[in-house]
């Protein structure tokens, strides 16, 4: 029986200097590896801000939607919501998607329980396997 888990990466980074809300949340989605330097055109950072605009309004769009939101071909938009879907925080409930907390604050808690719980796991299976090898 095997355990999933969303993918997260963590990235340790600085904070910017000044404040500036769209370099705080660039930071914020870069800090959990959901955007890259590789996008030049920051569809995905983009796309999540659509995302979290339609949060606040509580709706929840379709990739079409999405796409002419963001100025995006459906493809792209398609790529980054299957990648942010990987990572857990974006749900889809009839080609409709969303994020799936109610605010940045309560993702990081998701997120930070499921490392918490991957961890566990990863230390009693390191733990038996020690036993196997009678460390």
């Amino acid at each position: 029986m095997g355990i999933s888990f969303s993918r997260i990466t963590i990235i340790k980074s600085k904070i910017p200097q000044r404040e500036n809300i769209n370099e705080e949340l660039q930071w914020f989605g870069q800090t959990l590896g959901l955007f890259n330097k590789r996008d030049k055109e920051q569809s995905c950072f983009r796309l999540f801000i659509a995302l979290l605009r339609a949060l606040k309004q509580d709706r929840q769009m379709s990739s079409d939607e999405l796409a002419f939101e963001v100025g995006l071909s459906r493809g792209t938009v398609v790529h980054h919501l299957n990648k942010l879907m990987e990572a857990g925080i974006v749900a889809e409930t009839r080609n409709k998607y969303f994020l799936k907390v109610e605010n940045l604050e309560k993702l990081t808690e998701q997120i930070q329980g499921e490392m918490n719980e991957a961890f566990d796991f990863i230390k009693r299976k390191a733990k038996d396997i020690d036993k196997k090898l009678r460390l």
